[in-house]
């Protein structure tokens, strides 16, 4: 088929010079021979803005634009996905120094440096790895390139003439030599330096006639093969030599299917029979790869590519996310990714003269946009109070800048104490596990009823950023944990002097308050009542001293008594008791005196200092001789006695009210005075506000217990039995006044007459301290004081029921 030729090709190569020429650093480009190719790759970090090359040889340099590129063999692309600009040169190029088999490329890289011009030289000599086929075809991305052997030598006399005749279009005149294309209709002949000012080139190389034409020239033509369309151009080059004519066809055809995506494969397809010129198939065997390279088929079919014939067409599938393909990520509300493939296909036809007609491709492939849903995995483990989320399947080129816990934001590198660990995965794409402690500030904490627990909430708004070009895209979930609820529990320790109780907060302790009685526990109360009080961050310290308000006591005798105390803790909304803490201890002092809100009086004296010569505590008593001890030992006596009894006298002062009463060693039932022996002092004493009644018949009502005192005379000592606990801090503040009730309207009925209210009014007046004798001394004075002579002490007063100050 093909016909024999003799030319001759004579090209001078001198050595190339340029002003201001570096050469590039290692290791920011790579130079590489393929089968039929060569190709520089330059780094983008290095180049920076786009570059520019330009081709160099012994006619000059050419700068290589986009059409110059098509017209003679280059093809120049900025590959982002790679990160490198990348030229690939045709071995047949219009600048290549083709000898022996050797083809020699020298190029220039133009970059621009601080608003100069830098020139970087590269040159690079191939050797043919492959040899060739009788024909062969390149369909690249820009250009079709076919080139044929030559067979036939030319008689010596005319071989000057004969090379001279398809020298490439830059040198001599090649008058002698046509072209006419062929459509559907002959066109009219042209000579090649015609044809190379249209963008067709024609070069004679060492034994080879190469044709070169860009896509889309007007020669060309369409037409549909076997359902595939291809671009055919088809050139007739002839010439007379004297009484030899010398024709030969050219022609390229190169697929121009688009690709299509089907069930995750990418697919491209090309026929098997391009032009019936092109290969007379009798067998046709396709090689696959990427990025310029073959692989060999067990690799192929390890990264899933597949080759299928159907219809006298040729069909590629390859998986989207295979081996070989470059993916990039991209936000348009939500989060895509597409993939590209650099298709680099060869398929070797046969036709019944067993030769061989080499076709390649040059493909860039791509995948629509394919979604790519981040996800999280809630791995927290409950045991560990930690939340545990992972964020997953992240692609290669995003990462995560900022994190959004609850509303507070948080950026990379994540140094603010909360641990985001990037994990890496094989499949080209990693995820983050975000830890989150239960207890932090950031967690909202609700108490759940339907769960009688804690939830713990954490919103999470991841922030992922696409690299380079920074498209955010945000990905929300929120975990939830529920945790045991339960009301506070007090740790509760006896002393020599009370109890303690210790509780150590919790971050969801504010559901609840801590009470003592129907009061709410504050500084302010703890003060009142003379309890010690330490709260912070950490724990609540309460130290409740004996005698204090709030005690019950039980078991009482000269060995010693029970006291127990009771903290109430109540839900903060409802007020309800949620939990009772009840500490019970055992104490043994060698005297006590309490005074308790009933208006009583508990006193375990030591007499052992005041008892006269030959008397026992047996025989002791209080000032009514007929009120005696409950129990005695050898040195100490139990008396209980309400406190307006038993002889006792009331001291009324501004603010305060002391019961005295005392205890003495005498001989019962006898009235001689000179038997009667000084003994041992008790007082108890109430503050005014805090009482409800007081010498009432019928009730006595307090709502703190009294400060009671052991005087011993003989030694002229007071002893204050209620001392107070040792703890970290201790609050003091005035006591409140408590209770206060106006007098009733007129015409409503009044209380029994309650005569603190009066001792008050008239001390405010006079401001003296009053001394009564409970039931005589007090109608004295009544009368005295008020001009009333009534019968019946409380009857003849009319006076309102005071009630608490508030």
């Amino acid at each position: 088929m093909a016909l024999g030729f003799c030319f001759g090709w004579a090209l001078l190569l001198s050595v190339w010079s340029c002003v201001k020429c570096d050469q590039i650093p290692e290791g920011v480009h790579r130079m590489e021979c393929h089968d039929r190719h060569f190709m520089i790759a330059v780094d983008l970090s290095f180049t920076g803005e786009v570059p520019s090359f330009e081709a160099v040889d012994g006619t000059g340099v050419y700068p290589i634009t986009e059409q110059y590129a098509a017209e003679c063999g280059y093809t120049l692309r900025v590959l982002p996905l790679q990160g490198h600009v990348e030229l690939r040169a045709s071995y047949f190029g219009c600048h290549t120094d083709n000898k022996d088999e050797l083809f020699t490329f020298n190029f220039n890289l133009l970059l621009v440096r601080h608003g100069e011009v830098v020139t970087y030289t590269m040159s690079k000599t191939c050797s043919l790895s492959l040899p060739w086929s009788p024909r062969e075809i390149m369909c690249e991305v820009n250009y079709m390139e076919v080139s044929v052997r030559s067979e036939v030598t030319c008689p010596s006399a005319t071989t000057e003439d004969s090379n001279a005749s398809l020298k490439p279009a830059y040198a001599a005149s090649a008058s002698d030599w046509q072209v006419r294309f062929q459509r559907e209709e002959q066109l009219i002949p042209m000579n090649l330096s015609e044809a190379r000012k249209q963008g067709y080139v024609f070069s004679l190389t060492e034994g080879r006639l190469v044709f070169r034409t860009p896509y889309g020239q007007p020669d060309s033509f369409s037409k549909e093969v076997n359902g595939v369309p291809v671009e055919v151009v088809h050139a007739i080059v002839f010439s007379r030599q004297s009484w030899v004519v010398l024709v030969v066809d050219l022609v390229a055809a190169c697929s121009m299917y688009e690709e299509a995506y089907d069930g995750g494969y990418i697919v491209w397809k090309t026929p098997e029979l391009l032009h019936p010129l092109v290969s007379d198939i009798h067998d046709t065997q396709v090689n696959i790869g990427v990025n310029g390279e073959l692989v060999e088929p067990p690799v192929a079919e390890e990264r899933g590519y597949v080759i299928e014939k159907h219809n006298a067409a040729v069909e590629i599938h390859i998986p989207y996310n295979a081996e070989g393909g470059h993916k990039k990520s991209l936000v348009i509300g939500d989060l895509y990714e597409y993939y590209i493939f650099e298709l680099y296909l060869e398929q070797i036809s046969v036709d019944d003269d067993h030769v061989d007609t080499r076709l390649r491709f040059h493909r860039t492939l791509a995948t629509p946009l394919l979604p790519h849903p981040v996800f999280t995995e809630n791995r927290t483990i409950h045991d560990e109070h930690v939340f545990t989320v992972y964020l997953g399947d992240v692609p290669e080129d995003v990462e995560l800048t900022a994190v959004e816990l609850n509303g507070h934001t948080f950026t990379a590198p994540f140094t603010s104490g909360y641990n985001v660990a990037k994990v890496a995965h094989p499949n080209n794409t990693h995820g983050y596990t975000l830890t989150v402690p239960f207890n932090d500030p950031v967690v909202v904490q609700q108490f759940s009823k339907e769960d009688a627990a804690l939830k713990h909430v954490l919103v999470v708004n991841y922030t992922l950023t696409v690299l380079p070009d920074n498209g955010p895209y945000y990905h929300q979930t929120s975990v939830v944990a529920l945790t045991d609820a339960s009301p506070p529990e007090f740790e509760a320790v006896c002393s020599e002097f009370g109890i303690g109780f210790k509780l150590d907060h919790r971050p969801y302790d504010y559901l609840w308050y801590v009470g003592i009685g129907s009061d709410r526990l504050t500084p302010e109360l703890a003060a009142q009542h003379n309890y010690s009080m330490s709260n912070d961050s950490q724990s609540l310290l309460l130290g409740v001293p004996l005698y204090t308000h709030g005690y019950e006591y039980k078991d009482i005798s000269l060995k010693g008594f029970l006291g127990t105390f009771e903290i109430l803790v109540r839900d903060h909304e409802t007020s309800q008791v949620q939990r009772s803490i009840i500490k019970t201890c055992p104490f043994t002092p060698t005297e006590f005196i309490m005074c308790l809100t009933d208006g009583s009086m508990t006193v375990v004296a030591d007499l052992s200092s005041s008892i006269p010569r030959g008397e026992i505590p047996a025989r002791s008593n209080l000032v009514n001789k007929y009120c005696g001890p409950k129990e005695v030992d050898d040195t100490r006596a139990l008396f209980t006695f309400p406190l307006n009894s038993c002889g006792s006298t009331v001291k009324l002062g501004k603010d305060s009210v002391t019961y005295e009463n005392e205890i003495f060693f005498s001989k019962k039932f006898q009235s001689d005075s000179s038997n009667v022996e000084a003994g041992v002092k008790l007082q108890c004493t109430y503050l005014l506000s805090g009482l409800h009644r007081l010498f009432s018949v019928y009730k006595f009502e307090s709502d703190t217990v009294g400060l009671g005192h052991i005087v011993h005379s003989a030694h002229s000592n007071e002893v204050e039995l209620q001392k107070p606990m040792a703890f970290t801090a201790v609050l003091q503040t005035p006591l409140p006044p408590t209770r206060r009730q106006t007098r009733p309207a007129l015409g409503k009925p009044a209380y029994r007459p309650n005569l603190y209210k009066v001792f008050k009014f008239l001390l405010a007046k006079g401001g003296e301290t009053l001394v009564l004798q409970t039931t005589s001394h007090f109608c004295n004075w009544v009368r005295t004081r008020l001009n009333v002579l009534p019968t019946d002490p409380m009857s003849g007063l009319q006076w309102a029921r005071p009630s608490r100050l508030v």
